[in-house]
């Protein structure tokens, strides 16, 4: 058994996100574990760019109501304790309502470094709005 560091909380960096962002890593394990998993909070408004994960991501929020919006346009609502999975590849984005802070858990798996996430553009308020 090894205990796993646990860094100090990070601001989300304005090339990935819209409006303050902070996250803790929760899970990063040494290889050959792929298992990634962080605690994200946004504030009202918050939100990713458009990004994908090679093999897909799941998010559970834990506080707050998420947003979560993919290219087709579609825009699910998530609450407490509702879970949401992005298959492989799809591009996707994720926040915070507009009135309150949010939290969620996201995991997902990666073999880089770096996270494994391909980043995009940012969402616009009209993608956010829908």
């Amino acid at each position: 058994m090894e205990q796993l560091d646990t860094p100090p909380t990070t601001k989300g960096p304005a090339a990935w996100f819209t409006g303050d962002v902070w996250f803790d890593v929760l899970a990063a394990p040494p290889a050959p574990s792929r298992l990634r998993v962080n605690r994200v909070r946004f504030a009202p408004g918050a939100r990713t760019a458009w990004h994908r994960h090679a093999a897909g991501q799941a998010l559970h929020v834990t506080q707050g109501v998420a947003r979560v919006g993919t290219r087709d346009g579609r825009v699910l609502t998530l609450r407490p304790g509702e879970s949401v999975w992005c298959p492989p590849d799809e591009w996707h984005w994720h926040g915070a309502g507009p009135d309150a802070f949010m939290e969620h858990l996201a995991m997902w798996e990666t073999d880089t470094p770096d996270g494994g996430a391909t980043w995009a553009e940012h969402v616009t308020d009209e993608e956010y709005g829908r």
